[in-house]
């Protein structure tokens, strides 16, 4: 499902550079939207504390899948028809209705309220091939999406009413079915805008980040405010200013827009499926296993924290890392190999965390990340981008 990038001066490219396309920003109704979708995380953050096992893991990896997979989804469908009138912004609010359905149901839904999820996940796929139908792609192409998203959404309610590892089954077999709907919905006949793509996905990273700070505020709850705490919530915060800046800080976002509108509609939407789903997937997965870690470490900073939870702090950072270069690789942003280098050696700090304290551990990933985007910062200034 990977596109790989044109090369500058491709044909292709130059005539897709020279189509302008009309300005979409993002409305507030979407903005709105989001705060759904912080809840999500939140959900799913608690899920993992409380469950910080492989199982654990796996169930709450399979429910951020197919939860983004829709939110994604609806990303699309605004970019396509933005909500401008009542009757979309009501549609719309229905969707964010049964999201918030589908949040509450995340805590317990291996444990009674999978069918709540699965019916209010099967309503979230009705809404969205319902209003797809008004956006203007060909009928076919939305048909063969709606009844792909369906058999999602079927698995998703099948499994709901199961429990164990056949209810995980079911939904990592719903997971699998992502990677087949691209194909059948035929990409190459949705149109894409790059500039409000780019800006919502952006939006959600930092919804994200969010999540890790108020991971570190519950995290700290009625705890005495002592220098240990003070210092590991300000050492999380600061790996949340990193996580940040490997988004953010050479204005990726704003050249990978640039990237994504000069390439051909159909490479593009194909970027859109690799990058933008399956690669902010790793990215959104990287920082709730960080949050889920973090929210142990604030907890119990002066003490050595348990190896999941230590793995968690460590694990997440470091798959941030990976995919981020990953798809500034995509790209061609350049530099990439301090965040390898800066991965690998944040991924050597779980022995910090389990044979010392967590405020060693975090106080050393936050270290890393200053390193390495210190160097960048001095090696490679802002203005030397506008030049790749």
């Amino acid at each position: 499902m990977t596109a790989s990038p044109v090369p500058p001066g491709a044909p292709g490219v130059v005539e897709a550079a020279r189509t302008v396309e009309p300005a979409l920003k993002v409305a507030s109704l979407e903005l709105f939207l989001d705060l759904v979708f912080v809840f999500t995380i939140t959900q799913l953050t608690g899920s993992l504390v409380h469950h910080l096992t492989p199982g654990g893991f796996a169930q709450v990896l399979v429910m951020l899948a197919v939860i983004w997979w829709m939110y994604d989804a609806f990303i699309w469908l605004t970019n396509a028809m933005p909500p401008r009138t009542h009757g979309r912004r009501g549609l719309l609010m229905l969707a964010m209705g049964a999201f918030v359905v589908i949040s509450l149901s995340v805590p317990h839904a291996f444990e009674g309220s999978g069918a709540a999820f699965g019916w209010a996940y099967l309503v979230v796929v009705v809404l969205h091939t319902g209003m797809f139908v008004a956006a203007g792609v060909t009928p076919a192409a939305v048909l063969r999406m709606g009844a792909s998203n369906l058999v999602v959404g079927t698995l998703v309610v099948a499994g709901g009413y199961l429990t164990g590892t056949v209810q995980l089954g079911f939904w990592t077999a719903a997971f699998a079915m992502q990677f087949v709907t691209p194909w059948v919905a035929g990409l190459p006949e949705f149109r894409l805008r790059a500039d409000h793509f780019v800006e919502r996905h952006g939006l959600i990273v930092i919804i994200a980040f969010g999540e890790s700070v108020i991971a570190i505020g519950v995290g700290a709850g009625t705890a005495e405010l002592g220098p240990a705490l003070i210092a590991v919530a300000l050492l999380g915060l600061t790996v949340c200013v990193g996580l940040w800046w490997a988004y953010f800080g050479h204005d990726d976002d704003a050249r990978a827009e640039h990237r994504m509108a000069a390439l051909p509609s159909d490479q593009r939407n194909r970027a859109a499926v690799s990058v933008y789903y399956l690669g902010h997937f790793g990215l959104l997965l990287g920082v709730l296993l960080f949050a889920a870690g973090v929210k142990s470490a604030v907890g119990h900073p002066g003490a050595a924290i348990s190896l999941p939870q230590a793995v968690a702090l460590a694990g997440g950072i470091t798959l941030y890392l990976v995919v981020n270069t990953a798809l500034r690789g995509f790209f061609g942003l350049r530099p990439n190999l301090p965040r390898l280098l800066g991965a690998l050696l944040v991924a050597g700090t779980v022995p910090l965390g389990t044979r010392v304290s967590a405020l060693v551990q975090i106080g050393v990933v936050a270290a890393v990340l200053a390193a390495v985007f210190g160097y960048e910062a001095c090696r490679y200034p802002v203005a030397d981008f506008d030049r790749d």
